[in-house]
Parts: C-alpha cells; sequence; structure tokens
C-alpha cells in the first residue's frame, strides 16, 4: 500500500505518544529531552514527559535528575541526554579557541571545583572576580558564570544537580579513546539516528537541518555532517509524496493506525510539533511560539500550548494558574471547537489531568 500524507501524521502521533512508562525508560527511549526554562505552567521538558511517562509529576525530572544516570547537555538544543549518547559526542574539540587569559582562568577554575567537589556559581563568583559580559539575550552576566557555561560545553564540567533551578557542577573526565576515520563516522551516524527516531517522519529540508543542527553538539567534526546527511538519506526508509522526499527509521512502518479519542495540550517543543515545517503540512495552519515576541504581536499567546485532539493539532491553549486554580483560553485557528461532546469531555479529561500533573485540586 503507498504510504499517504494521513499514514505520516498518524504515524508521528502514535510513535511519539508512546504507552506511558518509567520515566527512565521515556528518556532512554528519546535518547534526548529538550529543556526550556520558563514555568507556563510548567517547564517544557516536564510538560513534554507528562504524556510519557506514568504518574508523572512536575519538577520529577528535576528532583531525579542525579539517580537516572543522565547528563545536561547539547545536541541539536540543550537539554538532557542519556550517558550513552553523551558519549558519543565527546570529548568536544573543535569549539572557539580560547585566549591565553581565558584558559589560565578556566584551569585555575578546574581546580577549584575539583577541590570542594562540587560548587554552586554563587561559590565561584566569590572566590573569582572576572567582571561581567554580555549575555545573548543583551543583558549582563556574570564572567565567570559565562565561564561555567562554556566550560560545561566543552565537557569540562557537568551539572550534578540544581537547587533553585541553578546549576551544580562537578569536574566531568571523558575517556579520550582515539577514533580512526571509521569510528568517527559511525559515532556521527548513531548521533543521526537519535534525532531521527525521536523527530521522524521527516521532511527532506527538517532532517537536513536537523543534522546540520549537529554541529552543535559535535563541532569537532562539523565538516563530516554534508556526508553523514547523504548516508542517512540512504540507510533510512523513505517515501515521495506530492514532490516531498519523507524519511523514518528503515526499521519502522507507517502503516495506517486508528487514533485515540484523546485531547491533549502539548509543550511547544514536544517531538509530535517541533518541526513546524512538518506542522504546516501535517495540519494546514502555521503555529508560533511567541514568548520572546512583543506581547502587542502575538497572535496565540505567551506559552500557548498546540491542542491535539486525537491525531490533529486543531488549536492552542495558554494554560497558568492563580491563587492554586487552573486558567485556560483555548483559541483555533478556525474559529470554533469541535462539536463532538466527546471532544468537551476528552478537554475536561485533559484539564483533570493537567491539574494531577501540577499537584492542583481537582
Amino acid at each position: 500500500m503507498p504510504v499517504t500524507l494521513d499514514h505520516l501524521r498518524r504515524y508521528a502521533v502514535a510513535r511519539s505518544l508512546f504507552t506511558p512508562t518509567t520515566l527512565k525508560r521515556a528518556i532512554e527511549k528519546f535518547g534526548f529531552v529538550q529543556a526550556d526554562p520558563i514555568r507556563a505552567p510548567a517547564r517544557a521538558q516536564d510538560l513534554m514527559l507528562r504524556h510519557r511517562v506514568k504518574d508523572y509529576r512536575a519538577g520529577d525530572l528535576e528532583r531525579r535528575y542525579s539517580a537516572l544516570g543522565i547528563q545536561e547537555d547539547v545536541l541539536v538544543n540543550y537539554g538532557f541526554v542519556t550517558a550513552e549518547v553523551q558519549t558519543l559526542m565527546h570529548p568536544r574539540a573543535g569549539a572557539s579557541r580560547w585566549s591565553t587569559t581565558r584558559r589560565a582562568r578556566a584551569e585555575a577554575l578546574l581546580a577549584f571545583v575539583r577541590e570542594r567537589g562540587s560548587v554552586h556559581p554563587r561559590e565561584v563568583d566569590a572566590r573569582f572576580s572576572h567582571g561581567s559580559v554580555t549575555n545573548y539575550w543583551g543583558g549582563s552576566s556574570s564572567a565567570t558564570t559565562h565561564l561555567l557555561d562554556d566550560m560545561h560545553y566543552r565537557g569540562l564540567l557537568r551539572v550534578v544537580r540544581r537547587e533553585g533551578g541553578i546549576r551544580i557542577y562537578a569536574v566531568h573526565e571523558h575517556a579520550t579513546v582515539p577514533l580512526d576515520a571509521a569510528a568517527r563516522q559511525a559515532r556521527i551516524d548513531s548521533l543521526v539516528d537519535v534525532i531521527v527516531r525521536k523527530y521522524a517522519p521527516l521532511p527532506a529540508l527538517s532532517l537536513s537541518s536537523l543534522v546540520s543542527r549537529l554541529r552543535y553538539a559535535i563541532p569537532q567534526w562539523r565538516r563530516d555532517l554534508k556526508s553523514a546527511l547523504i548516508r542517512a538519506r540512504q540507510r533510512l526508509a523513505h517515501a515521495r509524496i506530492a514532490s516531498v522526499d519523507w524519511y523514518w527509521p528503515f526499521d519502522e512502518c507507517p502503516a495506517p493506525d486508528g487514533s485515540q479519542d484523546v485531547a491533549r495540550f502539548l509543550a511547544p517543543f514536544d517531538p509530535v510539533v517541533w518541526d513546524r515545517r512538518r506542522f504546516e503540512m501535517f495540519w494546514g495552519w502555521a503555529y508560533r511560539f511567541e514568548a520572546y515576541t512583543p506581547a502587542p504581536k502575538r497572535q496565540l499567546g505567551y506559552y500557548a500550548l498546540p491542542l491535539l485532539w486525537r491525531d490533529h493539532v486543531i488549536g492552542w491553549g495558554n494554560v497558568s494558574v492563580k491563587d492554586g486554580v487552573l486558567h485556560t483560553d483555548i483559541g483555533y485557528p478556525r474559529s470554533s471547537a469541535p462539536q463532538d461532546p466527546l471532544f468537551r469531555r476528552e478537554i475536561d479529561a485533559e484539564l483533570d489531568r493537567m491539574r494531577a500533573f501540577l499537584g492542583l485540586a481537582s
């Protein structure tokens, strides 16, 4: 039977929203969970995991982080990776070169962290006074905090836990194993497979974009990514639909499947909706993440959560908590909600699940 766009849409939803399991198994299945600091009404990583982990509660990932054997790191974005995925990326050479002064500061800071065992950025700032730098958003950041971030990215430090959302660092030792060309290629291909298994099925342009984003994970091998993309296109399952090439894992089959009568509010970075190009192809309207858009220019809201009903994203919800009460404002691109009474009941059930996830009274 020829693969159709409807097949791919149902396949995309079903494969990502798998039967809820344990937190450890869900993270292992994904390999990578994107993180975001905004809490509206919970952080993105929690909003994603609540659909895939049985009895998940907001903050469980941070509370159980140390026992899960995972690490905070960068893959295609910043987030949480399994130890196996992190091993594929490090040692992470090839980042921008340090000046002599910055290298000396990093060595002194590393010795300080090694002596203490683990450190809060406040302790580092109290020990070293390096002034301030301009951060990505245009504000001022402590230069020592900025250096900690840089050392963490390079793999010299790891995050052992968080306290009040602040990273606590320790020294990170990576095994340095000489890699020949074949071993390097195998590592890169494994990383490509991680992102394909998380975000498939992917139109060709999205596959290319994701592979290109691995330059953040493996700057030392960024010149090898073009050839990695060629290899991926050769080994992945593939279909051409309406002049668009689609790719997914070679051992999976996007066979027709029935959709569930379930309503879900998804995180803006949920794998089901992460690829905005695919989103428009599947559902025929444009979803935009507008947290950093000036308020007068927002069309959907500060932190609009895509609303999935069965296997269609039919709208969005802005969800907030005030005085212990959940408030929800739902919008639809085609002006009205489905008239099916089952939809209304399922929305109520999803809001009850959201209350339980947030620890609110039913």
